[in-house]
């Protein structure tokens, strides 16, 4: 498994809704999720900044392309669209980390 980490921004007065949303999260989201190659992923909120910290485990091989062409993935996005800083297409404004230290 490979660590995966990336930064989200959550538009202001939303902090709420965002965690009300992931709270009912959608099973057959949870799904493709699982079948993509994710495992133990997790979203940090820092609300001070309303920036999302979320961190993931991928198999290796897996195929980001593939998954977010996937329809559940592209309602998911067009949900949470209004409530996260996004690009024209919807896609979250979305900053990939570079791992620089692990301690198991």
């Amino acid at each position: 498994m490979k660590r995966v980490a990336f930064t989200l921004k959550l538009k202001p007065g939303h902090v709420a809704e965002y965690k009300r949303r992931h709270e009912t999260i959608w099973p057959e989201l949870v799904a493709e999720i699982k079948q993509a190659g994710i495992s133990e992923f997790s979203i940090f909120l820092d609300e001070a900044t309303l920036t999302l910290f979320a961190v993931q485990n991928v198999r290796e091989g897996f195929d980001s392309a593939s998954h977010s062409a996937k329809e559940v993935s592209i309602r998911w996005r067009e949900y949470m669209a209004d409530i996260l800083e996004v690009h024209p297409d919807k896609t979250a404004k979305c900053v990939p980390l570079k791992e620089v230290f692990h301690l198991e």
